[in-house]
């Protein structure tokens, strides 16, 4: 009986034991992740479609020289033409889309509501979503569809215009197709679920799933730094 009860002691002893290494264990993994997640003084800058992080001094003349996007000339859902000067001083984040995605679409536009709802008082922030189906998306197809999705106008602007000037903004300035080494003609369709963040002078700052909540959380934090950077 005696040894019975050295051996139930012993194995308490040692459940103990297991149980507190592995909640030590679980917060080292969890301090570990914080150190993974962390971020740093300025957000980096992107240049190219691999999207390697490049890590610049905001007002350097490296900064001045990176990689912008360059001006265009489209049109929203109220007939509106859209340019460089309609986001000037602002930041912005952009994607593509068209009106009658059955696909990601709904749920990419259900991002960007988030993403209007939680910054529709900040002037400083406004949403760019350009249509890859611009003969089919006019002016009146993308006001229905705003008006349907509760797009607050001049906040987030529903975009149409020339094909070439759309997907080549996609691809060669946004890069938010992410097939390396792949060539595309404008015959290719354009479709992605990424988000572009885009800081106040032009430059890309940040790229995100739409798809995934998560990284519409990280794109809403890295939107409150980028507005104190």
């Amino acid at each position: 009986m005696k040894k019975l009860l050295e051996i139930k002691r012993y194995s308490q002893v040692f459940l103990l034991f297991i149980l507190c290494t592995g909640c030590e264990n679980e917060t080292k993994k969890e301090n570990i992740k914080v150190v993974e997640t962390s971020r740093t003084e300025h957000l980096p800058y992107y240049n190219e479609e691999s999207f390697t992080p490049n890590w610049l001094t905001p007002g350097s003349q490296e900064e001045k020289d990176f990689h912008k996007i360059p001006d265009f000339k489209l049109i929203n859902q109220l007939g509106d033409t859209v340019t460089q000067k309609t986001f000037e001083d602002k930041i912005y984040v952009t994607d593509f889309f068209f009106t009658i995605c059955p696909g990601i679409c709904p749920q990419l536009a259900e991002s960007m509501i988030k993403l209007q709802e939680e910054f529709k008082n900040d002037d400083d922030i406004l949403l760019l979503s350009h249509s890859v189906m611009p003969s089919t998306d006019s002016v009146p197809v993308l006001k229905e569809y705003a008006e349907t999705h509760g797009v607050i106008d001049n906040k987030w602007h529903l975009v149409t215009g020339d094909k070439k000037e759309i997907y080549s903004l996609g691809r060669d300035q946004y890069f938010v197709e992410n097939d390396l080494g792949v060539p595309k003609s404008i015959e290719d369709f354009l479709h992605t679920e990424n988000f572009l963040l885009i800081d106040k002078n032009k430059h890309i700052r940040g790229i995100y799933n739409g798809l995934n909540r998560a990284s519409i959380a990280q794109l809403i934090t890295d939107i409150k730094n980028l507005k104190i950077e």
